[in-house]
């Protein structure tokens, strides 16, 4: 996978950063880590690893994966979590829809049949349910699980998709734009593994907001 960069943002993970890396170190792709300049303990966790550090020009989780695709010089991408929730495991079979299916964009999902989480709550549970239908009607996406970003692609085609966002809004817009310009999109199976350590760096409330505040501008500006 010499064609294919991770794309790991990874505030605050100076426990759990350094436990992916490790995971990681028998795979054969690039590992861009975007983190803040100010991100000091996370910096110095892995300052011994194989990987390139990207600084992010502002702050948030879009705003990081935006810096991320920008900087990617390798034929695919794939967002990957700092937490250890992603299992690399499932990459070999994601890079299998865009080359030999020929998708331009692979979502994970963790509600498919057999697949399942290990991170979720009833309130993301249903807040996950409610947004993924609100895709499936007013943007016509096909995949199961819209806020789960575990998501591989042609780096070309993200290149093209002018992507705004700078908080987590950004899962729903990727989407959203990548129909929007007729990619080739498709679902992945996915188990979500326990995180190796901290909490959930998104409020579910707050953040919920947001993202449908997001779909709704996206809907009034097609």
């Amino acid at each position: 996978m010499s064609d294919l960069t991770l794309i790991i943002p990874a505030k605050n993970e100076k426990e759990s950063l350094p436990k992916v890396l490790d995971e990681l170190e028998s795979f054969n792709f690039k590992k861009n880590i975007i983190l803040e300049a100010s991100d000091k303990l996370t910096i110095e966790a892995i300052r011994n690893y194989e990987c390139t550090i990207i600084y992010q020009d502002s702050n948030g989780y879009g705003d990081a994966l935006k810096k991320g695709i920008e900087t990617v010089e390798t034929e695919f991408f794939c967002i990957f979590n700092a937490d250890g929730s992603f299992n690399p495991k499932e990459l070999a079979f994601m890079i299998g829809k865009l080359k030999v299916d020929k998708y331009d964009f692979v979502f994970a999902s963790r509600y498919e049949k057999n697949c399942g989480s290990n991170d979720d709550t009833p309130i993301t549970l249903i807040g996950n349910y409610i947004f993924t239908f609100l895709g499936k009607i007013f943007f016509k996406l096909e995949i199961t699980d819209i806020l789960y970003t575990f998501v591989m692609a042609r780096t070309s085609c993200a290149k093209k998709l002018e992507l705004k966002s700078k908080d987590f809004s950004f899962c729903v817009e990727l989407p959203i734009k990548a129909k929007r310009a007729n990619l080739k999109i498709c679902t992945s199976k996915s188990f979500e593994r326990s995180r190796i350590a901290g909490k959930k760096k998104v409020n579910a409330f707050k953040d919920g907001l947001k993202i449908l505040f997001s779909m709704i501008k996206l809907f009034f500006r097609y």
